[in-house]
């Protein structure tokens, strides 16, 4: 079976750069039931568009509805998923038990993804769903290699999917409190205040003669105790496919489209030519908090980010390129650039890595600039390259 490469998309923009960067499949919400509310998320004729976009390209589309439900959310629920089976969506990812017989009461054909919030930390829970008619499990991020390939070998007719890049959770399998403690907003209702990558201060209190010490390190700016690492298993993933990975999945539905092009991309040219230094590289280059394998590997305790909440990247996001060829290229401004800035393209085609000179730039009314600052604004540049609507250019650092 072919590994699939499965992607966030956190609106349909972001859906399109996903495609195109190489992803097989992408994960997305529609807007309810989703446990990324405060993404752009997909209205209904949406769901619809983003279905036939990827199906006339040979792609996938899966829809979350992975929240914990309350009894008020049954009755939308069920014409929910009638809906998303008429139009075609190839699975629905679920966490609860009731969601899913709700599910398969209102569309019995639609297949069942189980969400990584269901903690599927064992094979008998992943047998246990495969007999209920899930199509596909999506491992728990504190699984081993060796745990995950026990669960093959017990469960051997259904799919799993393991996470590969992006944010982790400082709870278990993302099951998370934290955030409706300090704000009211459930992580489990998809409005999540990523209350774990604040920064906290430590202040003396007598908790009474029993009480033990916790050594804290804070500096002017408090301390990043609740903040994970971002996971990184790109060195990793012939081991994983190995142990019966068979869907390679990238988190981030809340990131930008230069972030899922960056990473994607990396993915994609790793699967399809293997692992090395410009893969590497290449995944410093958007804004990242320092790396780990978490628990893929084995017991961690080095999982912690304690020196900030989020890393800049090595580069930044200049352009999206909307045409190119004869010499010039018609770009949209994302980042301020000048006339003698050198930028880089980021392409899923042979231009990726290249750079060029920027000699000359017009705005959008055909003036000369030598300042391109106007966010959004086309601007057309001299370009060696014959770039292609859906290309990015970046400045290294």
């Amino acid at each position: 079976m072919k590994v699939e490469l499965l992607a966030p998309a956190g609106g349909f923009s972001k859906l399109k750069t996903a495609f195109y960067f190489g992803a097989d499949a992408a994960y997305i919400g529609g807007k309810a039931f989703s446990l990324r509310s405060f993404a752009d998320n997909f209205d209904a004729d949406e769901l619809k568009n983003a279905v036939s976009l990827a199906h006339s390209l040979g792609k996938k589309v899966y829809v979350t509805a992975n929240i914990f439900a309350r009894n008020a959310d049954f009755g939308a629920l069920e014409d929910y998923f009638k809906y998303i089976y008429s139009v075609g969506v190839d699975a629905a990812i679920i966490s609860d038990s009731g969601v899913f017989y709700a599910a398969k009461k209102a569309a019995p054909e639609l297949a069942v993804h189980i969400s990584t919030q269901a903690n599927l930390t064992n094979k008998y829970a992943v047998k246990f769903w495969k007999e209920q008619g899930a199509a596909r499990a999506i491992l728990a991020r504190e699984l081993s290699l060796n745990e995950i390939k026990e669960i093959h070998e017990f469960v051997p007719d259904i799919e799993l999917e393991a996470f590969v890049h992006g944010a982790m959770c400082i709870s278990y399998s993302g099951r998370c409190l934290l955030s409706d403690y300090l704000s009211g907003r459930s992580s489990n209702r998809g409005e999540c205040v990523q209350a774990c990558r604040w920064n906290y201060t430590v202040k003396k209190h007598d908790l009474g003669a029993e009480s033990g010490e916790l050594a804290l390190e804070e500096d002017e700016r408090g301390t990043y105790i609740f903040n994970s690492k971002d996971l990184n298993m790109s060195a990793h993933l012939k081991e994983m496919a190995e142990a019966g990975v068979c869907s390679f999945k990238i988190e981030g539905r809340m990131k930008s489209e230069y972030y899922l092009a960056t990473v994607i991309n990396a993915y994609r040219r790793c699967l399809d030519g293997g692992y090395n230094e410009v893969i590497e590289r290449e995944l410093t280059t958007a804004a990242h908090r320092d790396y780990t394998t978490a628990y893929m590997l084995g017991e961690n305790r080095a999982t912690v980010n304690y020196s900030d909440s989020q890393a800049k990247g090595d580069c930044d996001y200049i352009a999206n390129v909307l045409a190119g060829g004869n010499g010039v290229a018609t770009v949209e401004m994302r980042g301020r650039f000048k006339v003698g800035d050198t930028l880089e393209v980021l392409s899923p085609s042979d231009n990726f890595g290249k750079a060029f000179k920027v000699e000359r730039a017009k705005n959008g009314a055909g003036e000369d600039t030598d300042d391109c600052k106007l966010v959004q604004e086309h601007y057309t540049i001299n370009c060696p390259y014959d770039l292609s609507a859906g290309d990015i250019l970046r400045r290294r650092k």
